[in-house]
């Protein structure tokens, strides 16, 4: 369990987004449109979060579609402004979103790694001295010398996976991509995971997979339409999770 340092601290965090109600159209309607826009709202994401992470654990963020679980990854991870609150990320941080993400398919997976290392902030000397873990941790082997377009979406996570992992962020982020790898690969990804972890990093992974929380988490995060409704023991937070989906729509299975 953890017992380092508060890699991330968030307090009181709020998101808002603007959302366009758009009716169905018609060629009257787009006409009516040009001249009046479409009504706008504000949608909050994010209510009022507070949250720890510190070195050494690994936290599972958990929680139905649209309750804010990415919006608050991405807001650690610099993706997203919040609208008000206070967020404190100390050292680098390495994150797995959406497979595509900044990936060039013309390019290969050598040149993506380059240039998202070069996004990052490093230097070309420190990204090319990288290239080896990324090729051991990726598997790729000869595939990262041709086009990415050519790729599986197991072989993008793979690619992304290496990126995020071979600069040794103090602060790993990965977001719903576990299930494109295949299951000899999400061992070997639940296994560096731990590594981090027992290296002192802090891990957050936002996941519909409950028996992986249960697995390879220390701790859950029950978040709620944008407030965190329980943080504690994974297997209390799923079984409190299941019982309030139960008494509305009806439980998630372990593995949705």
């Amino acid at each position: 369990m953890a017992t380092d340092a508060c890699l991330v601290e968030v307090h009181n965090l709020h998101k808002q987004f603007v959302v366009r109600h758009e009716g169905r159209s018609s060629l009257k309607h787009v006409f009516v449109r040009l001249l009046r826009p479409y009504p706008h709202e504000p949608f909050w994401a994010l209510k009022g979060v507070d949250l720890q992470v510190r070195g050494g654990e690994v936290v599972g963020l958990i929680g139905v579609n649209g309750s804010g679980k990415s919006t608050l990854l991405r807001i650690i991870a610099g993706i997203y402004r919040p609208t008000t609150g206070e967020v404190v990320v100390r050292g680098h941080v390495g994150a797995l979103f959406e497979l595509e993400s900044g990936f060039n398919v013309e390019l290969t997976g050598v040149e993506n790694a380059l240039l998202s290392g070069l996004l990052m902030g490093y230097t070309r000397r420190e990204v090319l001295a990288a290239l080896p873990a990324i090729e051991q941790t990726s598997e790729l082997g000869g595939f990262l010398d041709v086009p990415v377009k050519t790729y599986s979406s197991g072989m993008k996570f793979r690619l992304g996976f290496g990126i995020a992992l071979a600069f040794k962020p103090e602060v790993l982020l990965v977001d719903e991509v576990m299930a494109a790898a295949d299951e000899a690969f999400q061992r070997t990804v639940y296994r560096r995971l731990r590594e981090f972890r027992d290296a002192g990093s802090a891990v957050v992974i936002v996941s519909h997979e409950l028996d992986a929380v249960r697995a390879h988490c220390d701790r859950a995060v029950w978040v709620h339409q944008g407030l965190i409704r329980g943080t504690g023991e994974p297997e209390q937070m799923i079984e409190a999770y299941l019982s309030d989906a139960a008494g509305s729509d009806g439980p998630p299975t372990s593995d949705e």
